[in-house]
């Protein structure tokens, strides 16, 4: 029940932001899509800040944080490669 609290209440910020910015939704798409990019980034701003004040540089924490498989998901060809490994790695099991 927590979740769609906090769901229903980031809902509602999102809302009156749009207000304040005279944006009517269903947002543009490039409005939404800017948004959805800011949600990807905004994940990753923790995991990135406890690697970098932990002592790691920059493209190491973006790096450890896994912040490209995050933001980009699966490239095109990349599931092919996965798989791959996946299957040789099952092959290797008794």
């Amino acid at each position: 029940m927590k979740i769609y609290l906090l769901s229903l209440g980031a809902g509602v910020l999102v809302g009156v932001i749009y207000s304040v910015l005279n944006v009517r939704s269903p947002a543009p798409p490039l409005v939404a899509l800017v948004g959805l990019l800011g949600i990807l980034v905004g994940e990753q701003i923790i995991p990135v800040s406890k690697q970098v004040l932990s002592g790691s540089s920059f493209l190491g924490a973006c790096r450890d944080a896994k912040c490209a498989s995050h933001l980009f998901g699966m490239l095109p060809g990349r599931h092919l490669d996965a798989a791959a490994t996946t299957e040789h790695i099952e092959e290797r099991a008794p």
